[in-house]
């Protein structure tokens, strides 16, 4: 198993490079000049502007300024942010937890609405449950994430007032209203993954659910339910675990926009307001930690899968 996951982590290495480029050449394709940004009203002063692009490498190749940025980020340097003045590695590292916070609570709304709709409509094929379960299917996939957001805070929170509209706090300060203020984000962020969950699931649990061996279970007495939890669930566990973890990479595009529809200052929040205020060494580190975060997703599903299905290792 370890030289599995050595081979994967060794992987990983070559997508990290590419992304590396592609943030570092978010400094030439947003609209701007960093040097601009900095200096703001002292911008026109020629003398401080050439200077500041000297201090700042950009007056060298795009190779060399390339190679000088990987290596302070090898060395944990993200820089420093342009509207703050803070390390972005701190700020990063100030807002993770944040979006981790967020992320698993949406992970287990789509876990516990898309597998239980799943094995539902897999046990009931064609009944009502199976239909209705499809049309919450497609509806999760279909409704934008920032609508579906905007609605229900005017239905719980402006006419109901049952949760918060907005905001954050943490779960150690007061876990009550840290838990009220969490319901709507974990819901619209889980919703999609619900949807594909919930899909998937059902064609894997009905395809194993025709298998001889389950008839066979069923021959023996065994009920439904543990026919599916002690035989079915793990055969079709892999499809599953395969759509968990791509679900992952939609969290964490789909945190962008529930952070900021929530007020929420997670690590997709900060990326939305670099992006606004040309804030390019905050939107690079945004960029290569949330990457970083898909990856690790990745590798721990290959890692279930290795553990599942021991074949998967052995190749």
């Amino acid at each position: 198993m370890s030289a599995y996951i050595l081979r994967r982590v060794f992987s990983m290495i070559p997508v990290l490079l590419i992304v590396s480029m592609i943030a570092f050449g978010l400094l030439y394709v947003l609209p701007g000049d960093p040097a601009v940004a900095i200096l703001g009203d002292s911008a026109g002063n020629q003398q401080t502007y050439q200077a500041l692009r000297h201090d700042l490498g950009l007056d060298q190749p795009i190779h060399i300024q390339y190679l000088s940025w990987l290596g302070r980020v090898l060395h944990g340097d993200l820089g420093k942010s342009i509207r703050t003045n803070e390390a972005v590695g701190t700020v990063l590292m100030n807002r993770a937890p944040i979006s981790i916070y967020l992320g698993a609570a949406g992970l287990l709304v789509g876990l516990a609405l898309g597998l239980s709709v799943a094995i539902i409509s897999a046990l009931r094929p064609g009944s009502r449950i199976d239909s209705l379960g499809t049309v919450l299917a497609m509806g999760g996939v279909a409704i934008p994430s920032f609508w579906q957001a905007l609605l229900l805070v005017y239905v719980f929170a402006v006419l109901l007032r049952w949760v918060p509209p907005s905001g954050f706090t943490s779960p150690f300060l007061d876990p009550l209203l840290s838990a009220k203020m969490l319901v709507l984000p974990a819901i619209v962020l889980g919703t999609h993954s619900a949807a594909v969950i919930m899909r998937q699931g059902r064609s894997a649990l009905m395809e194993v659910l025709e298998q001889d061996y389950i008839t066979t279970a069923r021959a023996k007495g065994l009920a439904d339910r543990s026919v599916v939890s002690s035989h079915a669930l793990k055969n079709a566990m892999i499809p599953i675990i395969t759509v968990i973890g791509l679900q992952v990479g939609t969290l964490v595009s789909g945190a962008a926009i529930t952070e900021t529809v929530f007020a929420i200052p997670g690590v997709g929040r900060a990326a939305v307001d670099a992006i606004f205020f040309r804030d390019y060494p905050l939107l690079q580190g945004a960029v290569l930690m949330l990457t970083l975060a898909v990856l690790i997703a990745n590798l721990l599903t290959d890692v279930t899968y290795a553990y599942l299905d021991p074949r998967i290792r052995y190749r």
